[in-house]
């Protein structure tokens, strides 16, 4: 195998590290309307530098490269007029009134996670960038931990855990930020024990415009008694970009008091996390081994995915890739108790290679566990431009579906190296909620899809893409390429929503994509959109609208 190869096939994993710890409609963009002005009415929050702010950088600045490439993935460039670095709340309201009043076409990044065209647009003329607003702390006011948008997972897991040994449910990626990953509902290693990050949600804090092109900052809570409780219910898994700008968030159990010591009031975890990686070389693998791997693994997901099941700690992404990247790829972590965790990762493992191919290169460490939230996947990302296209799997993939993942990744009318399907565990303590306690809607999933293709070169663009679309198409062939349940036997439900999402039946304006994400909860974030957002000023390609036009296709 090349060295271009072998990096590509790591590329894979690292893609999918990023990928699919949480990036469901997570990065938040918008889109200035109209002109409009409205006095500050929100306390600022300083973070304690850009005291002067918001700091405009242009194209002529020296830093203005390293703020547009920000992103996760080279395919799309955008060329902003400026970026807005902001360093508190009040930075925020002026540059969006700035930007409703000359009608700028504005973005939003926080960790720059995104693998679509949200931020990194042609048409976006400002970017507001929040990672100058990184405080993660306990406020005593409202009794809840506070994190800024700007501030990145793995800031948000030191600073918890080295203050009060709490942590959040999230990301597998230390390098996400919170502002775009929170308000997607947000998951991790430690969801299926703990739940989701959005679960946790107390308050957040919103930059909105009203119909009159006021902009002014908000704080909604869960409270029941709270006037701006919709706002805070959309903002836990209805995306980010859709409603305003997220400037804070706060954290606390759904049990917690303003009584309960801040040491108890988030989960804490195990002190320390088995962390393994391993593959299953293609070689001598037939199809029927491959069958039987996939389903022994779909079937154990099948059979551990309660809350109360001991195998909740263990969570894995199993990437099944391209023949010619060598070997399908294992990662993951087993959060529980020495000993424990290592029985349970055997079993896991046993259970996937029963009747077929053991693992190779099997790597387990037993680290801190902050240690091991910090390294996530252990690799970066890369130079690589990614496409992605999941779903929610709430049962195993069936055996045609299984075929027509080894059928694409076995092609040989193809050079694609670097595509991938991925299943990752879900389900646990996910599953507790009903759908319409948050906006996330899909508590009824064991298994998340990806699949995923990585290259290198843009001319190298259309073979990728042709071939991710066609396996993702074959994989649900009875609905045009899109998963529905009761439409199909599949039951699978679109995770990661992309703008592929043209095939008429579900993308017209009775029956938008986003009933396919959201479900019965559309209805409702259509109207906190309506509430809060009533001029449509935050908008990207792929948000809820107070109207649901239809698309064509995208590239």
């Amino acid at each position: 195998m090349s060295s271009n190869d072998k990096h590509a096939r790591r590329t894979v994993l690292r893609a999918v590290s990023a990928a699919g710890a949480g990036l469901a409609l997570t990065p938040q963009a918008a889109r200035a309307a109209s002109p409009g002005a409205a006095p500050e009415t929100s306390p600022a929050c300083d973070s304690g530098w850009l005291p002067d702010g918001p700091l405009l950088v242009s194209p002529a600045d020296p830093r203005y490269a390293h703020l547009v490439a920000r992103g996760a993935s080279n395919r799309f460039r955008g060329r902003p007029e400026g970026v807005y670095l902001v360093g508190s709340t009040e930075h925020v309201v002026r540059t969006v009134r700035e930007a409703v009043r000359s009608g700028a076409r504005l973005a939003v990044r926080s960790g720059g996670h995104c693998f679509e065209d949200f931020v990194d647009n042609p048409d976006v003329m400002a970017v507001i960038d929040m990672s100058p607003m990184r405080e993660v702390s306990f406020d005593e006011r409202r009794r809840a931990f506070v994190v800024e948008a700007g501030a990145t997972l793995g800031e948000v897991y030191r600073k918890l855990y080295l203050g009060w040994g709490v942590t959040l449910p999230a990301g597998y990626h230390a390098e996400v930020g919170a502002g775009g990953h929170v308000p997607g509902g947000g998951y991790g290693p430690l969801c299926r024990l703990f739940g989701l990050v959005s679960d946790y949600l107390y308050a957040v804090e919103v930059v909105v415009v009203d119909r009159g092109g006021e902009v002014r900052a908000v704080v909604a809570t869960r409270e029941a008694d709270d006037p701006h409780r919709e706002l805070w219910w959309a903002h836990t898994g209805g995306g980010g970009g859709n409603f305003g700008v997220v400037t804070r968030f706060w954290f606390r159990s759904p049990e917690a008091t303003d009584d309960t010591d801040p040491a108890r009031m988030l989960p804490a975890p195990t002190r320390t996390a088995l962390t393994f990686t391993a593959d299953w070389s293609w070689e001598g693998m037939d199809e029927q081994r491959f069958t039987r791997m996939v389903r022994n693994h779909g079937q154990w997901a099948e059979r551990h995915a309660a809350a109360d099941d001991p195998n909740a700690a263990l969570y894995a992404e199993f990437a099944l890739t391209r023949r010619a990247a060598g070997s399908h790829l294992l990662l993951g972590q087993v959060a529980a108790e020495p000993g424990a965790d290592r029985r349970l990762l055997d079993g896991f493992l046993g259970a996937v290679s029963a009747g077929t191919t053991r693992p190779g290169n099997l790597k387990v460490r037993r680290l801190p566990w902050l240690t091991a939230a910090l390294n996530g996947s252990g690799e970066a990302v890369g130079d690589w431009h990614i496409k992605i296209k999941s779903a929610f799997l709430r049962r195993r993939l069936t055996d045609p579906q299984i075929a027509a993942v080894h059928r694409h990744l076995t092609r040989a009318d193809t050079d694609v190296v670097a595509g991938s399907v991925v299943l990752n565990t879900y389900g646990g303590a996910v599953n507790t909620l009903s759908s319409a306690d948050t906006a996330m809607p899909h508590r009824d999933s064991v298994l998340k899809l990806s699949c995923l293709a990585s290259w290198a070169e843009p001319a190298q663009a259309p073979e990728y893409l042709a071939w991710i679309r066609a396996c993702y198409r074959d994989l649900f062939p009875d609905t045009g390429g899109v998963p529905v349940p009761g439409e199909t036997a599949d039951g699978a439900f679109i995770n990661y929503p992309d703008t592929d999402l043209a095939d008429p039946r579900w993308n017209t304006s009775d029956t938008p994509w986003q009933t396919l994400y959201y479900k019965g909860n559309h209805a409702r974030l259509r109207a906190v959109k309506a509430h809060w957002d009533p001029r449509d000023v935050f908008r990207h390609a792929l948000s809820i609208r107070v109207t649901s036009p239809s698309r064509g296709p995208a590239a």
